[in-house]
């Protein structure tokens, strides 16, 4: 039987309790059960992407790298190499954070850090009618980034943009999308995981307890709506 597969790019001591949480995350948000999403950690330069054919649809979760470090070790490098993967197996895939920095990256656009996020809710202005955004209009959303798109390139579709010209997500072909923003997330998983990044610079220490005390405050869920379509096309054979 099919299934969907939760890719996680985690590792160091906070690495595990990280890759569950979102793991969790994601099924609260598309509504499946453990039963019928697989959590795969990439965790080290010897991990491994595993058999594709039983799975219907992959989504990967963010990641504390950036794009734009001038170099890349050897855990970046394999997580280059399972990403490209993933993109040629013909599979939907659902990239989170990090994954609309690393695909336009991976096609020849430019990543920055022009429109940089703190923790908490952003504007996602959807441009035209996608299978996964659905019709043009806006919605709020949960984020925190330091690097962004800069100029996309000609090989993926803007889906949706955000405060300043962000771009918030992209498309490519037909069944790989990107969001800038957190779709997993609701108050609750954003809390957490401020918490295990409390000092990586995604938000002002100081302004930690206001942010989480907002966050009940914003209704994330069309954002979240985007992972619960992608899980039900995927295990409806819609991408076959």
């Amino acid at each position: 039987m099919s299934k969907l597969l939760f890719l996680s790019l985690r590792n160091g001591e906070i690495g595990p309790d990280v890759a569950h949480a979102e793991y969790h995350d994601a099924l609260r948000a598309t509504g499946v059960s453990e039963v019928d999403m697989e959590l795969r950690v990439i965790d080290s330069p010897d991990s491994e992407l595993g058999p594709l054919d039983p799975v219907s649809g992959i989504i990967v979760g963010g990641c504390s790298l950036n794009v734009t470090n001038p170099e890349r070790d050897a855990w970046h490098k394999r997580i280059d190499d399972i990403l490209s993967a993933t993109v040629n197996s013909g599979k939907p895939v659902f990239f989170v954070c990090f994954g609309i920095s690393w695909l336009v990256d991976h096609f020849g656009g430019e990543v920055g850090r022009t429109h940089p996020e703190p923790s908490g809710p952003t504007t996602v202005n959807v441009e035209a009618e996608d299978a996964l955004a659905g019709p043009s209009g806006t919605f709020t959303a949960l984020t925190g980034h330091t690097e962004n798109p800069v100029r996309v390139p000609d090989s993926l579709t803007v889906v949706a943009t955000g405060p300043d010209g962000l771009v918030q997500m992209v498309r490519y072909g037909d069944r790989v999308w990107a969001t800038q923003f957190h779709a997993e997330m609701d108050a609750d998983a954003m809390r957490t995981r401020m918490d295990f990044f409390h000092d990586y610079g995604y938000f002002p220490a100081e302004e930690y307890a206001r942010i989480v005390a907002d966050l009940p405050n914003h209704d994330v869920s069309r954002a979240n709506g985007l992972l619960r379509t992608f899980a039900r096309l995927c295990t409806e054979g819609r991408f076959d």
